[in-house]
């Protein structure tokens, strides 16, 4: 007896007695039109030839003859129309993954210092340091070179300009080799020569050779690279960030074998520093100024306020070729009248006066950025204005924030001590005696410390550094050492107003104008 209902079992009957063939009908009729749709595109159409598929008086029409091909070629348009069509409808991304790729996007560039458009007033340096490298990457020729300018003015931007113009020549790619080198990371020659190692790749051809001179492992990897002559041996890069920090090692060799080469014939190679310092010349040993070539090329930061808010501007913008054009129009209206603010202008104004270095600008920008969310998916000023808080808060007052309160009255009597002898260097002891003069005009001993007790919080200030002893100064007594304060008044002020529950007798007397 079967479970199903009558309607269900003559269903089934049915089916069952129509065969397998009825019971599969869907998947053959797929079969088929797979199979005409894969004709279609052969250009073989079955309907024209089969008699029994007309369904008028008179045949179809047979399409007319194209050339081999053709007919897959039509089908293949049709079919790429079809998917830009689809991709024109769904242009407008949901808003959360919109904010996820303008994060992804605005960080990439902010952390790879990537700048939106080229670097202003620096083509003559430009076309100078390319040409340099051009002669050695492609005529073999030893140079070095020297970039001189201050922190921000655009001296690593310039050589990953020229090195990016350079490297898009198969030439150039093919053949050029590039060793950075950082001061910073390399402290001796030591280590120098083994991240030169590594970044030419020749930690196997070194092994466990033993070599006499820092001179001697250098030219062997030089002679590791030819190919042949001089004119087919692979020409290699040296750029030294924080050049002169490198004339501080021991000897210098590395700086003279570097340049010893670059004026000998053993292997085309061009050696770029990059230094902040003028007189970095002067800093070089005898015998390594004679082997340079004396190359300087100088970069002075001439940027104007209107063409760092057209760089803010730019850094902010998003490109057209964003998944969603309409929110990529609307973020970069919203950035156009951020910067058109008067209070934006204003902070962007007091960064511009403090440093022109790009870098900083990415860390303001980069602390707006974090507040994008979905809830505010545009930059406001008032994140601005906080960022800028963050950034140009000055570490020496939140310092004087965790203070106690003896040490607070300490660094008061230092600065009465400094406007009534406009700044010169003081003792323990002329601090003790400012602050007895405090003590004796208050009825009260709650700030009646003992000796020892004003002794170590001396001692602490000048472990935080607040206070430092003068240069030159002959060891003497601690209580009579000579020290300078390192904040000024305007420090202080500001702290004392941030500070938590400061008495008011101690702000009253950091006021006064006399002690």
């Amino acid at each position: 007896m079967s479970h199903f209902p009558p309607s269900e079992r003559r269903r089934g009957d049915s089916e069952a007695s129509t065969g397998p063939s009825r019971a599969r009908t869907p998947h053959r009729m797929r079969c088929k039109a797979a199979a005409a749709a894969s004709l279609i595109v052969n250009g073989q159409n079955r309907s024209t030839r089969n008699p029994a598929a007309w369904r008028g008086n008179s045949p179809p029409t047979p399409p007319p003859p194209r050339e081999r091909g053709g007919i897959r070629t039509a089908a293949v348009q049709h079919f790429q129309a079809i998917m830009s069509k689809r991709k024109g409808k769904i242009s407008h991304q949901p808003l959360g993954e919109c904010i996820t790729q303008v994060q992804r996007i605005l960080r990439e560039r902010y952390c790879q210092q990537k700048l939106a458009k080229g670097l202003d007033g620096v083509g003559a340096q430009h076309k100078h340091l390319e040409e340099l490298l051009r002669r050695t990457a492609v005529y073999g020729e030893s140079n070095s070179v020297l970039i001189v300018g201050p922190r921000g003015a655009g001296k690593s931007s310039l050589l990953r300009s020229v090195l990016q113009e350079l490297l898009e020549e198969k030439e150039v790619q093919e053949n050029l080799l590039q060793v950075h080198l950082n001061g910073l990371l390399q402290t001796d020659d030591r280590i120098a020569l083994k991240e030169i190692t590594r970044q030419l790749h020749l930690e196997n051809v070194v092994g466990e050779k033993v070599f006499g001179s820092f001179a001697e492992n250098l030219a062997f990897l030089l002679e590791a690279l030819k190919k042949g002559d001089r004119t087919s041996s692979r020409p290699v890069l040296f750029v030294l960030d924080e050049f002169d920090l490198f004339s501080h090692h021991k000897n210098q060799t590395l700086l003279y074998n570097l340049f010893d080469v670059s004026q000998s014939t053993q292997a085309p190679v061009a050696v770029v520093g990059l230094t902040c310092r003028l007189d970095v010349l002067e800093l070089l040993e005898k015998r390594v100024k004679s082997r340079f070539s004396h190359r300087q090329i100088h970069l002075l930061s001439g940027l104007t306020f209107s063409q760092y808010l057209d760089r803010v501007r730019a850094q902010l913008s998003l490109s057209d070729d964003f998944c969603d054009s309409r929110f990529a129009q609307e973020w970069n209206a919203s950035v156009k009248n951020l910067i058109e603010d008067k209070s934006v202008q204003d902070v962007l104004q007091r960064h511009f006066d403090c440093s022109k270095d790009f870098r900083s600008l990415h860390v303001l920008l980069m602390l707006c950025l974090s507040r994008v969310t979905l809830g505010k998916p545009t930059i406001k000023a008032s994140d601005l204005l906080d960022a800028s808080r963050l950034c140009l808060a000055d570490c020496k007052t939140n310092m004087l924030h965790g203070l106690s309160i003896v040490e607070l009255c300490l660094i008061i009597a230092m600065k009465h001590l400094n406007d009534v002898y406009e700044g010169e260097p003081f003792n323990l002891q002329m601090v003790h005696n400012e602050f007895k003069k405090f003590l004796q005009r208050k009825s009260n001993s709650m700030y009646n410390f003992s000796p020892p007790v004003i002794v170590k919080g001396f001692e602490h200030l000048q472990q935080l550094e607040l206070v430092r002893p003068v240069d030159g100064s002959p060891k003497t007594q601690r209580e009579y050492q000579l020290m300078r304060l390192m904040v000024d008044r305007s420090q202080i002020m500001e702290a004392l107003q941030k500070y938590p529950q400061c008495p008011t007798d101690i702000k009253q007397w950091a006021l006064s104008a006399f002690a």
